[in-house]
């Protein structure tokens, strides 16, 4: 029998100044996973997140906790079963272990009680050392670990977090990042993230919302999220950089071949012969070789020679795009780029496999 969700909406909707901000027919959060709000600034996620913990509610539509719809009257009750954290981590001037013991105390645990608590929740951040420490004289880092204890030693039923890493720098959210999954994954505490980081997404979450202007564009499991978006503006929040449209040629064998601007691109996927159709394809799905004469190595099914249009370096690759009938981009190393001599007018090939490509309708859903 599949459980109830721990906290889940129903016709939700919320409107400041007459704009509508929040629009969600349904979403559950089921208990033991780690659910992933993402979407574009200003998209209603935080929105969502205090709707979800009734510290805000809805104009219409109803929230429910375990099931049953929570009105004015008990919502106190029922917050006091959350715990949230925000971007900012808001601790009192006081010590590390009096910030993580309020909570507790509030909820009429003795300090004699709360002490093994606290120290454990504590060390299980890696912060036992500051427990004496002044709040006020932490790091970023260290203040948001100190945050999180506060939230998880009241061992919440639900635990709510809003950027908790977005004020953090790179080093500090990535080791925060790291600590705080081993955690839920270890306890399976029903957890709630809203985030504009996909990296954040990918490394935490089991599901994924996906919300835009208010709205969820498509709510599944975090691979399907990334590799099988359900239309292109989530194909394109979620990174993938080449969407195109084709018309299917022929369908056999599970392989589908799809005319885009004249290049036959071959999908693991099947489709109708006829059908107009769109591609995505993730920029680190797409290798690249020096074109020429010869053989191929590569098991990839589509070798498309181009030329390099554009060269673009992040901090994480750097971004090539290669005209091949089409745009297609590539993410490759920096070193990469230098070895291959990726500059605009470079003649290459692209290759990537069929099962690299995902396709789906022209309407937009896959």
């Amino acid at each position: 029998m599949t459980p109830a969700p721990v906290l889940a909406l129903r016709d939700v909707s919320r409107r400041y100044d007459g704009r509508e901000a929040l629009q969600v027919a349904a979403l559950d959060v089921m208990p033991g996973e780690v659910l992933a709000v993402i979407g574009p600034n200003g998209a209603g996620k935080s929105t969502l997140l205090r709707v979800l913990g009734l510290l805000e509610r809805p104009d219409t539509g109803r929230v429910l906790v375990h099931g049953r719809a929570v009105d004015a009257a008990d919502a106190l009750a029922e917050r006091r079963r959350m715990a949230t954290v925000f971007q900012e981590p808001l601790l009192a001037d006081a010590s590390v272990a009096d910030n993580v013991t309020v909570g507790l105390r509030f909820r009429g645990v003795s300090r004699a009680a709360a002490a093994p608590r606290v120290a454990r929740w504590l060390a299980r951040l890696g912060v036992a050392h500051l427990a004496r420490r002044a709040a006020r004289t932490l790091s970023g880092g260290e203040a948001q670990r100190v945050a999180l204890a506060r939230a998880l030693v009241l061992e919440p039923e639900a635990l709510l977090l809003d950027e908790p890493f977005s004020g953090l720098d790179t080093p500090a959210r990535a080791a925060l990042v790291g600590d705080l999954g081993a955690i839920l994954r270890a306890d399976r505490t029903t957890t709630v993230l809203v985030t504009h980081e996909r990296g954040e997404a990918l490394a935490l979450a089991d599901r994924v919302a996906v919300l835009m202007a208010g709205c969820l564009r498509q709510v599944d499991l975090t691979a399907r999220i990334f590799y099988a978006p359900v239309a292109e503006d989530v194909a394109r929040f979620v990174g993938v950089e080449t969407v195109v449209a084709g018309r299917v040629v022929s369908c056999e064998g599970g392989v589908t071949a799809v005319d885009v601007s004249g290049r036959i691109v071959e999908v693991a996927a099947a489709a109708s012969a006829g059908a107009v159709v769109r591609l995505a394809i993730r920029p680190e799905d797409v290798t690249i070789e020096i074109a020429g004469p010869g053989p191929r190595p590569s098991s990839a099914r589509n070798a498309l020679d181009g030329v390099v249009a554009t060269v673009t370096a992040s901090t994480q690759a750097v971004h090539v795009t290669i005209d091949v009938g089409f745009p297609l981009v590539a993410a490759v190393t920096a070193r990469s780029a230098r070895e291959l001599g990726l500059v605009p007018g470079a003649r290459v090939c692209a290759l990537f496999k069929a099962s690299a490509v995902h396709l789906m309708a022209q309407g937009g859903a896959a």
